[in-house]
C-alpha cells in the first residue's frame, strides 16, 4: 500500500529533513541549563527545573541543520570569539558521528544592536572563515531594518559568506523588510518571510527565484493569534520553496518534526505536501549540489520503503 493520504507522526518523525531556522541559544533546556550552571559554579538565580523553565515562559516573539549562532551575545559579556565559535565548531563536528546530524554554523548579527557592532563581528569572524556556512539577522525586527545592515552584508558577501535575514511575521513594515531584503541586499533566502503573502509580485520573485522561506509554524502562534497555517500552505501550494523549521524549540515547545505535524493538521496537508517540504528543505539549503542530491535520494527511498511496509 502506499504511503498514507494523511501524514502520521511516525511518518514525520523517520522522514529525511533539513532545519534551516534553528537558534542554538534556544535549545536550552531548562534541565540542561541547570546542570550546567551547577556544574560550572555560576548562579543563575534559579535552583530548580520548575524555577528555570519559568523564565522561559514568551509571548511575543536523520537531518541536516544549519544553526544560527548569537555571537555577540556572548563576546558582550566577556567571552572570546575565537571560544564561541570554536566551542559551537567542535560541538558541530561531533553531531555527525554522536547523533546522525550534519551540522552547520551560520553567524548572525542582532539587529537591536548597533551596526559598527555587526561589522567588528564580521572582521573577527574572517579568521574562522571555514567554519561559519553564512551570515543572518535576527533579534528585535522594531525600528531596526535591514537597511541599517546593508554594507555589513555586502561586505559578508565579499568574504564569501551565503546571506539570510530574518523578516518576522506581522512586524511594523513586515512587507518592505521583504521589499529590501530581496531587491537590496539580495539574501539567499529568507528567514519566517511569510508576510510576503501580502504581495503578489513579491510572491513571483521569490518563486523564480527559487528562494526559501525558513518557517516556523509553532513559534508564529506566540507571536500573533495563529501559526499562519493558511499562509504558509498557500504559498506551498503556488509553489513557493517553503520550510518548517522549529526557531527556538526549548521556549516554544515543539522541535522540527512537531512543526510538520502541527502544520499539517491545521492545513489539512496532505503526505505528498509534507514530503514536499521535506524536499524543499534540502533544495534551500546551503549544501554542495552532490551533496543535496544524496539527500533527495534519501527522501525518495524512505517514501519508497515506507510504501512497501504500509499496511
Amino acid at each position: 500500500m502506499p504511503a498514507p493520504t494523511t501524514p502520521t507522526r511516525d511518518f514525520v518523525t523517520g522522514l529525511p529533513k533539513a532545519e534551516l531556522h534553528l537558534h542554538l541559544e534556544g535549545t536550552l533546556e531548562p534541565d540542561l541549563k541547570l546542570r550546567l550552571a551547577q556544574r560550572n559554579g555560576i548562579d543563575i538565580g534559579q535552583s530548580t527545573v520548575e524555577e528555570v523553565r519559568a523564565t522561559y515562559a514568551f509571548d511575543s516573539l536523520t537531518k541536516h541543520v544549519e544553526m544560527f549562532f548569537d555571537p555577540q551575545a556572548h563576546t558582550s559579556r566577556g567571552v572570546p570569539f575565537e571560544a564561541v565559535v570554536t566551542g559551537y565548531h567542535r560541538a558541530a563536528a561531533e553531531a555527525s558521528s554522536k547523533h546522525g546530524v550534519d551540522a552547520h554554523l551560520i553567524l548572525c548579527f542582532l539587529r537591536d544592536l548597533s551596526a559598527e557592532s555587526a561589522a567588528e563581528t564580521l572582521e573577527a569572524s574572517v579568521p574562522f572563515r571555514d567554519k561559519i556556512l553564512g551570515v543572518g539577522l535576527d533579534s528585535d525586527e522594531r525600528d531596526n531594518p535591514p537597511q541599517k545592515f546593508a554594507d555589513v552584508f555586502a561586505r559578508a558577501r565579499e568574504l564569501g559568506y551565503r546571506l539570510t535575514m530574518h523578516c518576522d511575521i506581522d512586524q511594523v513594515g513586515s512587507i518592505d523588510n521583504i521589499r529590501t531584503v530581496l531587491d537590496e541586499i539580495g539574501v539567499d533566502r529568507v528567514d519566517h518571510g511569510t508576510n510576503v503573502v501580502e504581495d503578489p509580485a513579491l510572491v513571483e520573485v521569490v518563486r523564480e527565484r527559487g528562494l526559501g522561506l525558513t518557517c516556523c509554524p509553532i513559534s508564529n502562534s506566540f507571536v500573533t493569534d495563529d501559526m499562519k497555517a493558511t499562509e504558509i500552505a498557500g504559498l506551498l501550494r503556488s509553489g513557493v520553496r517553503v520550510t518548517l523549521n522549529s526557531d527556538d524549540p526549548a521556549y516554544f515547545g515543539g522541535y522540527v518534526a512537531d512543526n510538520y505535524v502541527a502544520l499539517a493538521e491545521a492545513a489539512d496537508l496532505t503526505t505528498e505536501e509534507v514530503v514536499q517540504l521535506a524536499r524543499n528543505s534540502f533544495e534551500a539549503s546551503w549544501l554542495g549540489d552532490s551533496q543535496r542530491a544524496a539527500y533527495l535520494a534519501e527522501i525518495d527511498r524512505y517514501v519508497a520503503a515506507y510504501d512497501a511496509t504500509a499496511v
